[in-house]
């Protein structure tokens, strides 16, 4: 079955209100339905321009601005909700950051699809920034999620850059891997552009990736975003000579948009020029010379 995907290249913005929220989010969804997409990305974080409607005594403040967001954290679930019931479509709006039972926050990626029951997938992979700075946890948990195209992944940016995460995603039956990234220098972006890659080709499946745009120097933790959002393949025949379906135009305001079939990454891996995903357990054969 082939499917259009939307990976968002999103600008943050700063707030007045939820609903001033409530009216960009429905105005993205309702861009890219109008489009006929059916599965839709936003970048890691996205949900941190939520910050401005505090004032700026929390939004200036790393740990006040995640205690606060915390408040809004149902409606937000629930506006994605409607959002996927009402467009019928996938929707995988980024991450928010959870306070956790414990007390602890965990950069969450939550994934909503028409009429089921929400899921998600924490980040599992910290940065320096998350571990050192903003003191957010990882997750411990690597998922798997149904839907009517076929088995959906997530890594959410830094994970992307770890090879086994995608693979055991990819065995237990993904073939489309989602990745919302947050990337404040050129560098950060393309060191998830190049996991993303890396992770198309020795998998072959398809990686999607996500970004946020624009500056916001009213904020401590997202003031800078760099990137460009994008679709990559299998490298093989069928698929883009170079892995890259479609790519947005670098710190644009844009949806990416293009058509995907996941069955096709079960027919390269049968019939492509070479194996990436079969000979996978062949490398743990070869030994290192004494």
């Amino acid at each position: 079955m082939n499917v259009k995907i939307a990976t968002a290249q999103y600008d943050i913005s700063f707030l007045e209100n939820w609903q001033q929220y409530q009216s960009k989010m429905e105005r993205w969804v309702s861009e890219a339905a109008q489009k006929d997409a059916k599965i839709l990305l936003f970048p890691e974080y996205a949900s941190m321009e939520l910050a401005s409607i505090f004032g700026e005594a929390v939004y200036s403040s790393l740990n006040k601005q995640l205690a606060a967001m915390q408040a809004l954290l149902d409606d937000y679930l629930d506006l994605f909700q409607n959002l996927a019931n009402n467009y019928q479509c996938i929707i995988q709006p980024g991450t928010f950051p959870v306070q956790t039972d414990s007390g602890a926050y965990r950069n969450r990626a939550y994934l909503f699809m028409p009429n089921r029951p929400l899921d998600y997938q924490d980040k599992l992979m910290m940065t320096r920034f998350e571990n050192e700075q903003w003191l957010i946890q990882k997750g411990e948990v690597l998922r798997c999620f149904e839907s009517e195209y076929g088995k959906i992944a997530i890594n959410v940016c830094y994970d992307s850059e770890f090879p086994m995460l995608a693979r055991k995603q990819v065995e237990a039956g993904a073939n489309l891997i989602l990745v919302p990234s947050c990337t404040d220098t050129l560098a950060g972006y393309h060191r998830v552009k190049i996991g993303c890659q890396a992770r198309a080709l020795e998998n072959q499946c398809y990686v999607v990736q996500a970004t946020l745009v624009g500056n916001a120097p009213w904020s401590e933790a997202v003031d800078i975003n760099i990137g460009a959002a994008a679709i990559y393949t299998p490298v093989d025949r069928g698929f883009p000579d170079n892995g890259i379906l479609a790519v947005g135009k670098l710190n644009a305001v844009q949806w990416v948009i293009a058509e995907i079939a996941l069955s096709a990454c079960d027919t390269v891996r049968e019939q492509g020029q070479v194996f990436n995903y079969r000979d996978w357990p062949l490398q743990n054969a070869v030994a290192m010379e004494p």
